[in-house]
């Protein structure tokens, strides 16, 4: 702490020093519990599909609904809402507090719009249980709201210097999903590109990515024709004639044809890439929505939580390297849950690619990680993602009788994050 080692520390310094040790002794270090008391979620739509008629926020709506309605509570419990969502452009002011109002919650619920590209969804998670573990106990019988939601369809063009007025030549539209969710601004590339990277610096062949893809779209049709995702609430979609469609099941994974993967050709980069529109993410439609409160809350009211929050954290390096960054994230994540490892993970698929880098890097059978499909195969609406895939683990640790599961997933700018929970019921 000093500036010159050679001379004595003074009476605060070594009160500073002695800091950590005085508080884990006294207590006052102790961390409150906080808990998982509900996850809902809409199906996955595809771009322009089935869903493509709801902003955004309407779908948040829908999964914050469906997310309360698992509760045997008749009175509002939640205090304040964080809502992941990426690109806002044309849905108007407040995304997070449009969906909230949307979905009949006091107006005095306080509400923010959060955004860490595709890591948003689950940085609200973390938001909340942090909100939780400063403020629960003083505040008893409170809960959080957190989430994501994004209609990737519904995101518009932009015509660039048109409030200047074109005085010569053409105006170009600029496609904001591209531009403001699936952009490199670092290195002014598509972020495929950056599979690309990931691809050339692991040596991982085409055949591995494709080999992936089709195992991940098997194991998303099989988990749903098991109906293993409970989480899902349906959606009601209005009809100019008659009563509504139903639409209860994700969309992506049965879209596929596998037996065509290895016969595309290269998306990104034409004449020597990897990376194809099939053993990548593709672009959907959805949202998600959990419901946490400390332990103790749960208890007093009779609440029956899914799962426990161990830990969390984020990482960064980068911005092209981002594809690597949730091993980076795991490791901080299971450190401050206090565990070496987890019994499954949850690794976002943005690509193929990096799955099987974080893999590799993380020393993990491809048997614990994603069991019942990816975003390669179900889809990745970039603001639900990181929700959606605490609830997927959730029902892996569910149906493979496990305890503790990690989840993790890479953003754009070289960033990822990652959280730990622990299965109770």
């Amino acid at each position: 702490i000093t500036q010159n080692h050679h001379s004595k520390p003074s009476l605060s310094e070594i009160f500073i020093l002695q800091l950590p040790s005085i508080l884990e002794e006294s207590h006052l270090f102790t961390m409150t519990n906080v808990v998982i008391a509900s996850i809902a979620r809409t199906p996955i739509a595809k771009f322009c599909g089935s869903l493509s008629n709801f902003k955004g926020s309407e779908l948040g709506s829908i999964a914050i609904k469906g997310a309360l309605s698992k509760l045997d509570q008749t009175d509002s419990i939640i205090r304040e809402a964080f809502l992941g969502n990426v690109v806002s452009a044309g849905m108007g002011q407040a995304p997070a507090r449009q969906a909230v109002v949307g979905a009949e919650l006091p107006l005095s619920t306080i509400c923010t719009t959060v955004n860490k590209v595709c890591a948003s969804g689950m940085k609200s998670v973390m938001l909340a249980t942090q909100s939780l573990q400063c403020s629960g106990s003083s505040r008893p019988g409170h809960a959080m709201l957190a989430g994501g939601f994004e209609s990737m369809s519904n995101i518009p063009h932009y015509l660039a210097g048109s409030r200047k007025g074109t005085q010569l030549g053409n105006s170009q539209l600029i496609d904001g999903v591209v531009h403001d969710g699936l952009w490199d601004v670092y290195n002014d590339q598509h972020m495929g590109m950056c599979g690309e990277k990931c691809a050339r610096d692991y040596n991982i062949s085409r055949e591995e990515q494709d080999e992936y893809a089709m195992e991940s779209y098997r194991r998303a049709k099989e988990a749903i024709e098991a109906g293993v995702f409970e989480e899902i609430v349906q959606v009601e979609i209005p009809q100019r004639r008659g009563d509504p469609i139903i639409l209860n099941t994700d969309e992506e994974p049965t879209a596929v044809k596998t037996d065509k993967i290895p016969n595309l050709k290269p998306a990104f980069d034409r004449k020597n890439g990897t990376v194809t529109a099939a053993n990548a993410s593709s672009l959907n439609d959805g949202a998600c929505a959990i419901v946490l409160m400390t332990e103790e809350d749960a208890v007093d009211k009779g609440i029956k939580p899914l799962a426990r929050i161990l830990g969390y954290g984020d990482a960064e390096q980068e911005p092209v390297n981002f594809t690597t960054t949730p091993a980076l994230a795991v490791d901080v994540a299971l450190k401050h849950a206090g565990i070496e490892k987890a019994d499954y993970h949850e690794i976002n698929e943005a690509f193929s690619v990096v799955a099987l880098a974080n893999m590799r890097l993380l020393d993990l059978d491809h048997s614990k990680v994603n069991v019942f499909g990816g975003a390669v195969a179900l889809g990745h609406p970039i603001g639900m993602s990181g929700a959606r895939i605490i609830g997927t683990l959730y029902d892996v640790l569910k149906q493979k009788d496990g305890s503790i599961g990690c989840a993790s997933i890479c953003n754009g700018g070289g960033g990822a994050s990652a959280i730990v929970i622990e299965r109770l019921n």
